[in-house]
């Protein structure tokens, strides 16, 4: 609802503030849990782990970060060590990005973690009601 039964305009009711509310409620439950990732490099690393070795375009692509986004994103991994970049042997202004062995172990360590999250975040809710909401913001995203 934009506009309140009195007519008036109640920012409580409003999808920004609603969405923001709740966003910052998982932010605090990842935090508390995954505290030495942020969650795009998490959402890097689960993604380079479902598709492998990808570019770094496609990976923003992927996990829905501009290219200057996910270029920090990635450089702070490789610093970290989780990480690696190549060049396309086709195209060498291609950036080729994967995963290093301690990478692969890490968000293998974490994914468990991720999905506990997901549960926590979504625990107000019924299962019908959480896979509702979901689908609902699958719609509008």
């Amino acid at each position: 609802m934009t506009v309140g039964p009195d007519g008036g305009y109640h920012l409580q009711e409003q999808i920004g503030f609603v969405l923001r509310k709740a966003n910052q409620r998982h932010l605090a439950i990842f935090s508390a849990r995954i505290g030495d990732l942020t969650p795009p490099q998490f959402a890097a690393l689960a993604k380079l782990k479902e598709v492998g070795e990808t570019s770094q375009n496609q990976l923003g692509s992927l996990i829905a970060m501009d290219a200057a986004t996910v270029k920090g994103v990635i450089d702070r991994l490789k610093a970290r060590g989780l990480v690696e970049i190549g060049k396309d042997g086709a195209d060498k202004r291609r950036l080729l990005v994967s995963l290093t062995a301690e990478g692969r172990d890490l968000i293998g360590r974490l994914v468990p973690l991720a999905a506990a999250i997901t549960g926590e975040t979504l625990a107000p809710l019924t299962r019908r009601e959480a896979a509702t909401l979901l689908r609902l913001l699958g719609r509008i995203a």
